[in-house]
């Protein structure tokens, strides 16, 4: 839900200025940390307890980084903006150009935008830790008989006693609830009576989680690519694995038809199923892997591409390099997520909001029929699945499992939603809005996933809401 969108912006290449430290009236003693793309960057720490109930376990130190308003005679206040993940990266976001677009221009001049990295993220410290052998391909993530599904649990209980043993307490405490409440100490330290918030994917969830908790708080949000955390798992793994399909089904579509897709006029599904069976037995290689692509990651590597609209053309080259005589899947396997810095993250936070259900292999092989019912072309990878598949046997006990959050007494907030999103369904979007009250719903009809990464009638219109307060008409869409 955003973890390639963050990971791409933070591993631009910076220049970092040292510069000695300015302190603000909010008491935060801010210090240049100028980039190429910003160079009015500011950046500094916030302390939070690791467990507030128990204070012995330690402090975390949470980076954040500050663009100050350009136009400071009508200063809003502080934007908070979280890219997704989980595990994404606020502070690289905001370093690195995540909202330099000119369409975003009227953010920039009338609020300070504050990007943070959550507790164990990036820049964060302690930062959750993980060997890189939490991905190993050679593990059956569709286990059908009892002998892989204990393989599955055991590899999983002991990649995360791995995790927790490098990582220390903050592994049991990196849940979204102690998130949010990480947001109100920022925001007190920013010295802000309100915050505005943007949340992209999983920023939404974290977003809404702290509306509930603090709903005098907030002046004004976006969430946008929507979680609704309220839903059953079952029912949001096959409706996530829906979402992938008819996503990849509208690449097909449009690659067979388009001049621009190196598959044009072919058969795209039936191309795309010929790799992902090849890769089953072995026999696709990756030159970035230096061994055989596993369909998994093969497919994983389908799904991220699907994010942008516009790097449909990249995919269709990199499909078609995977399917050629001398196949090379490097194009597709450089973009999955199993081998990222924040994949570590991604997992301890993902088996704390979204544990396994699954309560034995017959159970999880059932779940594995529905799914490729769900999803017959793109069932080899979904976010939900890779979350409950690898949280199965996960040692530290879930802190934020699926539950409502319902919002009261905050202004009208925008929930933005996609109809071919591939990650974040627009069944979503609907069930977050309406457990806020007063909230508005903007739908998109366009492909990818996130309005501000795909549309730029989403863009002006989170802008418009987030200087004015006033959300868009009811029903209001972009096509």
């Amino acid at each position: 839900m955003g973890i390639r969108q963050a990971a791409a912006v933070v591993a631009a290449v910076v220049i970092m200025a040292a510069v000695p430290a300015v302190a603000e009236a909010s008491g935060l003693p801010w210090r240049a940390c100028a980039t190429r793309q910003e160079p009015a960057a500011e950046c500094a720490t916030v302390e939070v307890p690791i467990d507030r109930a128990r204070p012995s376990a330690g402090v975390a130190r949470l980076a954040l980084a500050r663009l100050p308003a350009l136009d400071p005679a009508h200063r809003i206040g502080a934007l908070l903006v979280n890219p997704g993940g989980p595990g994404g990266s606020g502070v690289g976001f905001v370093q690195y150009g995540g909202l330099a677009s000119p369409d975003l221009a009227q953010l920039r001049q009338r609020f300070d935008i504050v990007g943070f990295d959550p507790r164990g993220d990036w820049y964060s410290t302690p930062r959750i830790t993980c060997d890189p052998a939490l991905w190993d391909p050679a593990v059956d993530r569709f286990p059908s008989t009892r002998r892989a599904f204990d393989a599955l649990v055991a590899h999983n209980r002991k990649a995360g006693e791995d995790c927790l043993a490098r990582t220390g307490p903050l592994l049991a405490n990196a849940d979204t609830q102690s998130a949010a409440e990480d947001i109100e100490t920022i925001r007190a330290a920013l010295g802000e009576q309100k915050i505005s918030w943007l949340g992209l994917s999983y920023g939404t969830e974290l977003g809404a989680v702290y509306a509930s908790k603090h709903p005098g708080r907030v002046r004004s949000m976006v969430l946008d690519g929507a979680v609704d955390h309220a839903r059953p798992l079952r029912q949001a793994i096959l409706e996530e694995a829906a979402a992938t399909e008819d996503a990849l089904g509208r690449f097909a579509t449009w690659c067979r038809g388009s001049a621009g897709c190196a598959l044009h006029g072919q058969d795209v599904l039936r191309f795309y199923d010929d790799v992902v069976a090849r890769a089953a037995r072995g026999t696709v290689w990756s030159s970035e892997l230096g061994r055989p692509a596993t369909a998994d990651e093969v497919s994983a590597g389908v799904y991220n591409h699907l994010y942008l609209r516009e790097e449909w053309p990249a995919l269709g080259r990199a499909l078609a390099a995977a399917g050629g005589e001398f196949p090379d899947a490097k194009g597709l396997t450089e973009r999955n997520q199993f081998r990222s810095p924040i994949y570590g993250a991604y997992r301890a936070i993902g088996c704390h909001d979204f544990p396994s259900p699954f309560t034995g292999p017959a159970d999880m092989a059932v779940m594995a029929g529905l799914l490729r019912v769900a999803a017959p072309h793109s069932w080899r990878y979904s976010e939900y699945w890779d979350f409950t598949s690898g949280c199965t046997g996960w040692p530290v006990p879930a802190k934020n499992p699926p539950q409502p959050h319902p919002v009261h007494g905050t202004p009208p907030l925008l929930v933005v939603g996609g109809a071919h999103d591939p990650a974040t369904p627009l069944a979503w979007a609907r069930g977050l809005a309406a457990s806020i009250d007063g909230a508005a719903l903007l739908t998109r009809t366009d492909d990818g996933h996130t309005g501000l990464f795909n549309s730029a009638c989403a863009r002006v219109a989170e802008v418009g809401y987030l200087v004015s307060g006033t959300v868009p008409a009811r029903g209001a869409v972009c096509g």
